[in-house]
């Protein structure tokens, strides 16, 4: 038995849910405690504590699958997520019950959410995530291709165990001597898959010569009797949230036509008037935060408050970026390079700013200027887009959306320090072009908020 992603998700939403309504009636129904009820007029007041359950519980990561199987992490968040729901449970007015005389209701109230969300998750990291609900599965691609394949898939699903692979290659060199997942003869396949419960079958292989007559046959017997079978991009795009374009080489057409959303006329009106208003809000906090980035700037940057740069932004046309100035001046007297985690031209107070993401902040004026959305591709040098883009495929592809503020490769992937991270960045813009909505649109938002939280800002 195993779990897909989705479903491990649905499980974690629903018995969180579950579980706190639970124990929260037993504690009205066993114990004289009135502060919250179960009855015809409570039904607002459980929809509010959930939403913030669930808003606070994505912000600190409790639905995120790597931190969910990690028995410490999890106990960390899990104890953030249930903090600020409570605290903002408490402090909603109206919609929440009045708050009770007695500070021991209240302290009841919370541990019974804490200690009992707590159990379930991990009761589910030592039990439900373990591996004895992984998926077997089986892999059809050339010999030389298994070892990134088979990783391209188990690090981001640990629960995804390619146990076995069928060499795909029209000429077998019998001498290669290979261990990283088992090899299974063709011949095989069908009593493989029968004999270690093999869930999925993923075809990568891109060439049609080594799918024999008897391999063709066996597939499809294999599907006949209720297996399933699928093909390597489409599993590494559900799995991932990425699309594989180092793998696709010129199929790119096969993922046309990118989202609906990239011009649907409503959707880009509300998602331009979400982006005037925050904006306009963004620079009023900046100017709170200008005075003291001003103090600090003389003493630490030792150079002129803002910088700007150009950058490329949709359909290829350049504009100037504004920033908070982060480092030293002239830090490319030898010629434009990569910013690198630890780059030394990052002043410490500079530092701080990339890392809460506040030298951003004067970006606001390219949002409002329209040259920058807030949800977007980053933008990019012209002299690191000419470069990437000899070597790269479809890199220019990113330029058919604006480019953002924050965006899906910023906040699932670290700081782009050569061409190949820059390749795995593109991947993520790529995903996000073809797959951009509203609820895509959310959750870089409590991402990017999470990214804040966790001072995780490159």
């Amino acid at each position: 038995m195993h779990f897909e992603i989705s479903e491990r998700r649905i499980l974690l939403l629903s018995f969180d849910a579950v579980f706190i309504l639970s124990a929260l009636y037993l504690l009205s129904l066993l114990f004289d405690y009135n502060y919250f009820d179960f009855d015809v007029n409570s039904s607002l007041s459980i929809l509010v504590l959930l939403s913030y359950l669930y808003i606070f519980g994505v912000i600190f990561e409790i639905y995120n699958l790597q931190v969910a199987s990690n028995h410490l992490q999890i106990l960390q968040n899990v104890v953030f997520t249930a903090t600020a729901t409570v605290l903002a449970y408490l402090f909603t007015p109206i919609l929440s019950p009045v708050l009770p005389k007695q500070r021991l209701i209240i302290l009841i109230f919370y541990f019974t959410i804490l200690i009992t969300l707590l159990l379930w998750r991990l009761f589910y990291c030592y039990f439900l995530a373990s591996h004895r609900f992984s998926q077997n599965v089986v892999l059809i691609c050339n010999q030389n291709e298994v070892e990134e394949l088979v990783l391209g898939l188990e690090n981001v699903d640990p629960h995804y165990k390619i146990i076995g692979f069928v060499n795909s290659d029209s000429v077998i060199d019998e001498n290669l001597d290979f261990h990283y997942v088992n090899e299974v003869k063709k011949e095989d396949l069908e009593h493989f898959v029968s004999a270690h419960n093999v869930s999925e079958i993923i075809i990568a292989s891109q060439k049609t010569d080594g799918i024999t007559p008897d391999l063709y046959q066996q597939l499809l017997h294999l599907l006949e009797t209720g297996n399933i079978i699928r093909e390597y991009t489409q599993v590494y795009e559900s799995k991932t949230q990425r699309i594989p374009v180092h793998y696709i080489e010129r199929d790119f057409y096969r993922f046309f036509p990118f989202s609906r959303s990239n011009n649907n006329k409503l959707y880009l009106f509300f998602t331009r008037l979400i982006e005037i208003l925050l904006s306009i809000v963004g620079l009023l906090i900046s100017l709170v935060f200008i005075p003291i980035i001003f103090l600090c700037n003389i003493f630490a940057n030792k150079g002129s408050l803002f910088y700007t740069q150009e950058r490329v932004g949709k359909n290829g046309v350049i504009f100037e970026i504004y920033k908070f100035r982060t480092m030293t001046e002239n830090s490319e007297s030898n010629g434009a390079v990569f910013a690198a985690q630890n780059d030394k031209r990052i002043t410490p107070f500079g530092k701080f700013m990339r890392k809460t993401r506040i030298d951003e902040f004067p970006q606001f004026i390219n949002v409002l200027k329209g040259d920058m959305g807030i949800i977007g591709p980053r933008p990019e040098r012209p002299f690191f887009v000419e470069e990437i883009a000899a070597v790269m495929p479809f890199y220019e592809t990113r330029h058919v959306i604006k480019p953002g503020l924050t965006g899906w490769a910023q906040v699932n992937y670290s700081y782009g320090e050569s061409i190949d991270e820059s390749l795995i960045k593109l991947q993520y813009d790529l995903y996000y072009i073809k797959h951009r909505s509203v609820f895509l649109d959310l959750s870089i938002t409590f991402k990017t908020i999470t990214t804040v939280l966790f001072y995780r800002g490159q």
